[in-house]
């Protein structure tokens, strides 16, 4: 590059930018009514707002992990303790719930290896197949034939005649 430059081609901004004189002493009301808004309206609003915001950060509070604390079964409870029955009973719908979803978890992953193994699927998905068996017999053992009003009384009921059916089996295997 040449060291004499052509200055007038490529002219140097100013250091500068200059500064417009008011023609008149009368203050800008626009800039009078941002201040009276700001001072009066938006200030406190922003430090309300920002105190909650600091109240609400001590304590997070997240619904999508809500843990529920186990409570006594059904069998454990009192006589009489109505109290009890119905935390057992929502402890019971709630425990359900997860037996249904894990079925489904299940389900869906030996449909994602059949569709993924295509023809070796029997001979590839057969962990997945197995998995499937046991958790619909564990569900089917816990929640069949109680119906859509299954409660859990009436499952507490089928899981104590099963049982006594299977102490019968042994003693009659034993003997």
């Amino acid at each position: 590059m040449p060291e004499d430059r052509d200055w007038e081609a490529y002219k140097v901004p100013p250091t500068r930018t200059p500064v417009g004189e008011r023609a008149t002493s009368v203050p800008n009301p626009v800039t009078f009514f941002q201040t009276v808004f700001n001072y009066v309206v938006d200030a406190p609003v922003t430090f309300v707002r920002e105190w909650i915001e600091r109240q609400q950060a001590k304590n997070k509070f997240y619904y999508y992990h809500q843990k529920f604390r186990r409570v006594p079964d059904l069998s454990e409870c009192l006589e009489g303790d109505y109290v009890c029955y119905y935390e057992a009973e929502a402890q019971w719908r709630r425990d359900r719930l997860v037996d249904q979803q894990i079925v489904e978890i299940v389900r869906e992953r030996l449909g994602a290896c059949k569709q993924r193994e295509g023809p070796n699927q029997f001979q590839n998905c057969a962990k997945e197949a197995e998995m499937l068996v046991q958790v619909t017999k564990a569900y089917q053992d816990r929640y069949g034939d109680l119906g859509v009003h299954g409660n859990a009384r009436t499952c507490l009921m089928k899981q104590k005649q099963r049982m006594m059916e299977e102490r019968k089996a042994q003693e009659d295997a034993s003997q």
